[in-house]
């Protein structure tokens, strides 16, 4: 439990008890009457949206004496500024600049502690509030605070006690000095830390009173207060200084107060981390309407491929699009509910209600788009001869104009070939915009061509507009129109369940020797090739690192060996997990297995042993891109693989409905349910068989926009599927479902914890000892036998520029320090990591670019670092997470954008799953603490002596016997705090902070 302030500190400014049970180190806000218990969390609050505000103007009512009015304090300069008035005061003959006069609404009271209006129905409940308890105590607190830290009876004492950054393990001392400057007899009774009477004492500072032992502050010299500083660990350390005096004559004690503070790490590589400049909230201004666009000519790769139909246009409804940029959160769901979606979710609604969905996903990822809008960008022409993917030359001239996008390489934005960038000369108001079609992706430019009466000159500045990529959400809408709408697909029940008893193993020889010692493994597999024709859809719940793509693999091999008339499409959300599925089908011949890509993908992003499968254009006459067969030899393929996404290759190029037998998706928790239905309505006929593989308690399909992930978007098809009572793991089993419970990935200490708290404790730790087992007895481990650290770290969340995304530099110091010691162990050891040994999670973009630079200084850049979302499906020998927290004031930013680790448990569940043998954790305890499932990892960490760094469990507060109800009330109180974080209460169309929160998230792939 997060422990409370000293009661006596708060009413006298210190205190006076030895072995106080409370915390001492209090930092007050006087702007928002507010106090926090670091420095560091009081300067992530001066940062936040509420202090801003705060600081805008007077925070109650104001009253204009020329117009009769009142008004809220933060209205004030709007009112003056308005034309009304400006007309009241021309009507009246007087100057429209007046003073306003602080008023109260007729029918309230003034609450001066919280300076506000209450109204007098409402008073006595409000001051029962907590937000009127914690400014009435934050009022007697700096009231307190004033008192103590101000000199007083004549006493001085002159000097600080910043420490700024230290070294680790350096000693570094400050002082001040104590004058008198009245002639009465004042003795120095003891010299003192504020944390020294608490059990949570801070670590690092010692005083002492400095000289030979007189204690009388003498009238014309001083005495000297000395304090020493000394860390071994990296963070930010606080303490109050208690200097306790006697006047001797009235022989009554006082005391004086000084903070003191000190930053713990590398000098040079703070410095080369700490913010650019200060930050400064990006202005959200509303574009102009662009209302003439001269098209660009699209590269020749987007003809590729000959469709027979058009994609649909399906944009969104001009009415549509009204509601969901007017009015809050909340209302637009409930505006959406009453008038757009159907009545009854069911098969006669189904199309309806998701392209409701892909509209409001639309809405939100278009205004996302503009947070990457470029003002003053410069468009480099380059002309030269254009060579193909493959290196050959066409024999023609090109000439693009390149545009340097900040961010590309991490796809903030993501740009690929075909898509379109809207630019306009600097200054420009005409409304017109001239459309640059993407034909080159560099690692940060892209090649643009324009109509050729684009104007352009090297001195020109031009304003630059990204544009939403449609293709993907089009495809989408074009499944969802199609008539294939059958129950048993779409909402099974358990009488399409066959009244076949659940199938055996008998007569399988399996292909991986593996799955046939593996019981759940190979019930899987036998359930899906002895699925009778048109089943509902059979579900592969694999959990991390069941092999869940092992499973489908050997599942896809045993359908083609019983059925030579099979047709498979195979399909995963991404590339990366489609080219895993086609790898480990590489046992097949290139006339049975065919990789489709998008056009656009490039040849060097292809695994050289998936080259011979795919089907590339003349590499001299055209330029070397993907496309597909015809028809014809389409047909002939016994597997195909590609993107849920690209699955529309098949139905675009005229392959008929129900000529493939089985369609699987890999990874189906990761896609949305209109992503799966690509293949599914377009291909699927009343006797083809739907396998989905994935795991619902890790994260699902990534949604930008709240409004559409409240009414269901976030919940893939698979997870949806497993919330029906048809696919209960017991009953289901073998026939709708098989879950997977042998863990080939983890040590049995790092599995332990998510097993129990996602899994009902079924998984079996079953990794092979040499990899699992690796870091047993690392020198860097609390706990030799245990490999998973805590590192207790109290750093500052820090901003810069206009990015509003976070970072800590204690914590990339704290990675790069253990990124470090893993690389330069001895390689005899056995503890040496190579940089594709280790992965690093954050949860913030601007984190990972910090870690990434601090990394690079060691020469660790190959290192992957990335979020949470980049890491799922993968796995490392080593896993180090920053959590970045340190202030719990913005914990609630990352509540409404889905951020964080607080109150994720599938983030925190993908997280701490990716490590085979040794997980790092690097964060905060006290903000972490504040979600009850935090909490118990991190009291399973301590009782198993994993701990280290500059906290120790103690000032967290740990559960234990006797705790039971407080630990129910706690989870009631977090409950409910979640619940005032809802969508109710955010407001203007998932405006405001949802802007701040787009940054981190990523773009997903489009191809």
């Amino acid at each position: 439990m997060v422990v409370a302030l000293c009661p006596e500190l708060l009413s006298a400014g210190h205190c006076s008890q030895d072995g106080c049970a409370f915390r001492h180190d209090a930092f007050e806000c006087a702007v928002c009457a507010r106090f926090y218990t670091s420095q560091a969390q009081v300067e992530s609050h001066l940062r936040g949206k509420k202090h801003m505000k705060a600081l805008k103007g007077f925070i109650g009512t104001l009253y204009c004496t020329l117009c009769d009015r009142t008004m809220g304090g933060h209205g004030w300069l709007s009112h003056i500024n308005g034309q009304a008035h400006a007309r009241t005061a021309q009507e009246r003959g007087v100057s429209p600049a007046v003073e306003p006069l602080e008023a109260t609404l007729p029918g309230h009271r003034r609450c001066t502690v919280c300076r506000r209006d209450v109204g007098n129905h409402r008073w006595d409940a409000h001051v029962q509030t907590p937000q009127h308890k914690a400014s009435a105590d934050y009022a007697k607190f700096h009231s307190a605070l004033e008192t103590a830290e101000a000199d007083r009876n004549g006493v001085l004492l002159d000097g600080d006690f910043d420490f700024d950054v230290v070294n680790p393990n350096d000693t570094v001392r400050l002082s001040c000095s104590v004058k008198k400057t009245i002639n009465a007899a004042v003795r120095v009774v003891r010299v003192e830390l504020a944390s020294s009477k608490s059990q949570f004492r801070s670590p690092g500072f010692t005083p002492r009173l400095v000289g030979t032992g007189n204690i009388t502050v003498p009238f014309d010299d001083s005495l000297r207060i000395e304090v020493e500083f000394h860390a071994e660990f990296l963070g930010i350390f606080e303490d109050r200084l208690e200097v306790v005096f006697e006047d001797v004559q009235l022989m009554r004690e006082f005391v004086i107060v000084r903070a003191m503070r000190a930053s713990v790490g590398d000098r040079a590589t703070f410095d080369a981390l700490k913010p650019t400049t200060p930050y400064i909230p990006r202005k959200r201004v509303d574009r102009t309407p662009e209302t003439e666009v001269v098209e660009g000519p699209k590269p020749e790769v987007l003809d590729a491929i000959a469709y027979i139909g058009k994609l649909p246009r399906a944009t969104i409804p001009l009415r549509l699009h009204d509601v969901l940029s007017r009015g809050k959160n909340g209302e637009i769901v409930g505006h959406l509910r009453g008038a757009f979606l159907p009545r009854t979710f069911d098969t006669d609604g189904y199309s309806k209600h998701f392209k409701c969905l892909l509209w409001a996903e639309e809405y939100r990822s278009e205004r996302d788009l503009e947070i990457y809008d470029i003002e003053d960008a410069v468009l480099k022409r380059q002309a030269f001869s254009q060579f193909n993917r493959s290196g050959y030359s066409t024999g023609r001239q090109d000439q693009y104009y390149y545009l340097d996008v900040p961010g590309l390489a991490e796809k903030r934005p993501s740009v690929l070939i075909g898509d379109s960038i809207l630019v306009q000369k600097a200054g420009d108001t005409t409304g017109r915009w001239y459309e640059g079609r993407v034909h080159v992706v560099r690692q940060v430019e892209v090649g643009l061509k324009f109509h050729t009466t684009f104007g352009w000159s090297a001195a020109q500045r031009y304003t630059v507009r990204f544009r939403l990529n449609r293709i993907p959400l089009r495809r989408q809408h074009q499944a969802l129109d199609t008539v294939f709408d059958q129950p048993r697909m779409l909402f099974p029940e358990i009488a399409h369940i066959s009244s076949r008893p659940q199938p055996t193993a008998t007569g399988i020889r399996t292909y991986n020797a593996l799955i046939g010692t593996n019981g759940p493994q190979l019930q899987a597999v036998a359930s899906i090739v002895k699925m009778p024709k048109g089943s509902l859809p059979f579900v592969v719940f694999g959990p991390p690192g069941t092999g869940k793509t092992v499973t489908i693999v050997e599942a896809i091999l045993q359908v083609l060996r019983a059925n030579p008339n099979a047709r498979i499409i195979a399909c995963a959300p991404s590339n990366s997990a489609a080219d895993l599925i086609a790898s480990r089908l590489t046992s097949l011949s290139d006339s049975q297995l065919f990789r489709f890509y998008a056009p656009s993908r490039h040849p060097k992003e292809v695994p050289h042993e998936l080259r011979k499968f795919t089907c590339v254009d003349d590499p001299v006459k055209y330029s070397g891109h993907f496309k597909v067969h015809p028809v014809q030899i389409m047909k002939r393929f016994r597997v195909v693989v590609t993107t849920c996404v690209s699955a529309s290759i098949f139905m675009g190029r005229g392959i008929p409905r129900g000529h493939y037998s089985h369609i699987f998706i890999d990874e189906a928790g990761q896609a949305t349910e209109p992503e799966a239905m690509i293949a599914i309505k377009t291909m699927a006929d009343n006797n083809t068989n739907v396998i989905l593989s994935g795991d619902p308690q890790q994260l699902g399909p990534m949604i930008r926009s709240r409004i559409a992930s409240q009414l269901g978007l976030e919940t893939s098809f698979i997870e949806r599927l497993m919330q029906r009572e048809v696919y209960d793991q017991q009953t289901g089993y073998g026939k709708s479902v098989v879950k997977l419970t042998k863990n080939y990935r983890s040590h049995d200490s790092i599995l332990r914890f998510p097993n129990e708290r996602f899994y009902r404790g079924e998984l079996q730790p079953c990794g092979s000892p040499k990899t699992i087992d690796s870091y047993i007895g690392w020198p860097e481990l609390p706990n030799k036998r245990f490999p998973i650290v805590f590192h207790a770290i109290s750093g500052k969340d820090d901003r810069e520029a206009s990015s509003p995304s976070f970072f800590n530099i204690h914590e990339a110091l704290q990675v790069k320090g253990y990124v470090e010691k893993l690389k330069q162990a001895r390689s005899t050891s056995g503890f040496r990591a190579r940089d594709d040994d280790i992965g690093v999670i954050a949860p913030y973009h601007a984190q990972c670019v910090k870690i990434r630079k601090a990394l690079a200084s060691s020469g660790a850049e190959q290192i992957k670092v990335g979020s949470v979302e980049e890491f799922q499906g993968q796995e490392r020998r080593v896993i180090i997470i920053s959590t970045v927290r340190s202030s719990q004031e913005f914990v609630q930013y990352d509540l409404r954008h889905t951020l964080g680790f607080v109150a994720n448990p599938r983030r925190f569940n993908v997280s701490v799953t990716r490590a085979k043998s040794l997980l790092i954790i690097i964060g905060d305890p006290n903000v972490l603490s504040l979600d009850p499932l935090w909490r118990s990892f991190l009291h399973y960490i301590h009782v198993n002596g994993g701990w280290t760094g500059g906290l120790s469990w103690d000032q967290v507060g740990k559960p234990g016997a006797g705790m039971a109800q407080e630990a129910i009330d706690d989870m009631n109180d977090f409950t409910r705090r979640m619940e005032e974080l809802t969508l109710a209460s955010v407001p203007n169309g998932e405006e405001g902070e949802a802007d701040d929160g787009a940054i981190d998230r990523p773009w997903r792939d489009a191809e």
